[in-house]
């Protein structure tokens, strides 16, 4: 419970950051007991702000902090603790501690961040769904803020095949925000983890959602943005994720569409163009190969999920290599799921590129 307190303590100090709190250990001797002594602290380079706090906490709110972890599972992750996410930690000006409602272990996962507008069209919506669904087959955990429209789509195609998600808030965890998206919070937490550097009882306010996407960057190896506009808050996390040295991804849309601008001024300036899931994992140096969802185990969700159309494709191949073109005609399959179901056949060992975007069935198969 010490370790907790001194972490939510920690937490709650404005101005704070990582850096500083590394530091406070280092001139502690990696004591936790002595982070926030005051000799320790004199040591140590720190915003006044943030002395001052350090000094004279405020122990009202600390102690309802606390009681709310009790009651409601929450935990505090100190940026010194090894369950702190690696990824985040790497980033300048990280938060000293993080909330988390949910897997400790999902913030260890690899992770691709998914953003875009709240205003989505019917087909961004499904596309993003659809990518997150097949990358989170892959492994990948989809982090995103549980924002209407293609933040909550890309968590439900998450959580629709069965796979990981994060939802990073602008408040604190008691306040899911925005509340038409509770339920969704409530399988997010089941499948994955709600986190936020937010302190209990704080409540979304404009100046938070900055402060969040750099987390949902900071977390991820790259950032994919699904439409949006020219001034949207998504243009901001791939802000962030570029000065993270992160990579990131856009989806090109209907050049007279409102929703493309802000996806086409990102690739303009640099960003990954993709067109189907399978182009994003190269980029971020991920491979599948050693994920569950990846094995013919039976019962494996993927593959039971799957199998039919896995069955439909393999039959529409022949050792003969073939272009996706062929394959869509003997199938009656799209392209873009296709080109996602080849690559997960190809690590399986049941298939193999050859030259010209052709693709053959390995003789050991049959």
């Amino acid at each position: 419970m010490r370790k907790v307190s001194v972490a939510a303590r920690l937490a709650r100090v404005p101005g704070l950051t990582a850096e500083h709190v590394r530091s406070l250990a280092r001139e502690a001797g990696g004591d936790l007991e002595r982070l926030c002594d005051p000799a320790v602290i004199a040591r140590v380079d720190l915003p006044p702000v943030a002395r001052q706090s350090l000094t004279a906490p405020d122990q009202a709110a600390l102690r309802a902090d606390l009681a709310w972890c009790a009651t409601s599972g929450a935990q505090v992750l100190l940026c010194i603790d090894g369950a702190y996410p690696l990824q985040l930690a790497a980033t300048r000006g990280a938060p000293p501690a993080l909330y988390v409602l949910g897997s400790l272990q999902a913030l260890k996962a690899p992770q691709l961040a998914m953003v875009g507008s709240r205003s989505p069209t019917p087909a961004g919506r499904s596309i993003a769904r659809e990518f997150a669904a097949a990358l989170a087959r892959w492994g990948i955990t989809i982090t995103s803020g549980l924002a209407t429209g293609i933040d909550a789509a890309s968590h439900e195609g998450a959580l629709e095949a069965r796979g990981n998600t994060i939802a990073v808030l602008g408040s604190g965890l008691d306040h899911i925000y925005p509340p038409e998206n509770t339920s969704l919070a409530r399988r997010i937490r089941d499948c994955g983890a709600l986190v936020s550097e937010f302190p209990p009882r704080a409540r979304p306010a404009r100046q938070n959602f900055p402060r969040r996407n750099r987390i949902i960057s900071g977390l991820s190896l790259g950032t994919l943005v699904v439409e949006a506009a020219a001034d949207s808050g998504s243009l901001i996390t791939a802000r962030w994720a570029g000065e993270q040295g992160r990579e990131v991804f856009a989806i090109p849309g209907p050049i007279r569409s409102p929703l493309s601008r802000g996806c086409h001024r990102l690739i303009r300036d640099g960003a990954h163009l993709v067109e189907n899931p399978a182009e994003v994992l190269p980029e971020i140096r991920f491979s599948p190969n050693n994920q569950l969802l990846m094995t013919d185990s039976p019962g494996s969700p993927a593959t039971t999920a799957l199998d039919k159309e896995y069955e439909m494709l393999l039959d529409a191949l022949d050792f003969e290599p073939v272009t996706l073109d062929t394959l869509v005609a003997r199938s009656g399959l799209s392209g873009e799921s296709i080109a996602s179901m080849l690559l997960i056949l190809e690590l399986q060992g049941r298939v193999s590129p050859y030259p010209g975007g052709r693709y053959g069935r390995l003789g050991t198969d049959r």
